[in-house]
């Protein structure tokens, strides 16, 4: 279990993730670059697992990509969401279930295809990453995929140093020793951690995970830019963003990545 499992549920508790992919611009395009990411890694013939599911975002985008789509979440409340819009819809490969992603008690070894993690990276410390790597490796098909979604620490911390509303608190001391120092949030340090593409990889190297690619999916440093910019300007700007996103030399920069590995 992990350690900060009650601050994780009050987290989410009262704070819906259902459409979050529409928040804002920003928010967004974590989505679309993670899809773009995964394409041609999905086929139809494929058992998908995703842990850290939500109310079920990315399993309806694959349900009809694939044989069997698994959601696994912490939060029970993302879960009778997720079932009820699954019974609503009628799709019949998709189900899911309440799980933590350090102890997927409830999951075979060697069981799926493709293993998307999407979340619990966000609010786990290192050692905690590590035993959710170990289960993901754990429940993959040799030959399967394996994919982190993951928050940098210095994206994340220069992008709060160019923000409008930031800027005159950071940079600042205390910040510096959270986020470089012990890579964790310092206003909430035992519910966010960072990480960078490096670290990452070298946890994925442990368990014999093969990396494919390890690219950004969105950047702070653009998040109000982005928010406030017409329709017509951000399609002027997406070139530059697709950009950002194709080359693993911006990914430390960004504000959230994916690591796509191979077993």
């Amino acid at each position: 279990m992990s350690s900060n499992q009650e601050k994780i549920v009050e987290c989410y508790t009262g704070n819906s993730e259902d459409g979050r992919q529409n928040y804002s611009r920003n928010d967004s395009l974590e989505f679309y670059y993670t899809k773009k990411h995964l394409d041609g890694l999905i086929k139809n013939t494929d058992r998908v697992l995703e842990i850290g599911c939500a109310t079920g975002y990315y399993g309806f985008y694959y349900a009809d990509k694939c044989k069997e789509y698994v959601g696994v979440d912490l939060m029970d409340f993302h879960i009778d969401t997720f079932n009820k819009k699954i019974r609503e819809s009628g799709v019949k490969n998709l189900s899911c279930q309440v799980g933590d992603a350090t102890d997927l008690e409830n999951i075979a070894n060697d069981s799926f295809d493709v293993v998307l993690c999407l979340g619990p990276m966000y609010h786990l410390p290192l050692e905690e990453r590590k035993l959710v790597f170990a289960e993901c490796s754990r429940v993959c098909k040799t030959g399967g995929i394996v994919a982190f979604a993951y928050i940098t620490s210095i994206g994340t911390y220069a992008g709060a140093c160019v923000y409008d509303d930031w800027r005159k608190t950071y940079p600042n001391e205390k910040t510096n020793d959270y986020i470089l120092n012990k890579g964790t949030d310092d206003e909430r340090p035992e519910l966010f951690f960072f990480t960078m593409p490096e670290e990452m990889e070298s946890i994925a190297k442990e368990q014999k995970l093969t990396k494919i690619k390890n690219l950004g999916t969105n950047f702070m440093c653009f998040m109000k830019i982005v928010n406030d910019m017409t329709d017509e300007r951000f399609e002027v700007l997406r070139p530059l963003h697709d950009k950002m996103c194709e080359h693993e030399s911006c990914t430390g920069m960004a504000g959230h990545a994916l690591l796509v590995c191979s077993k």
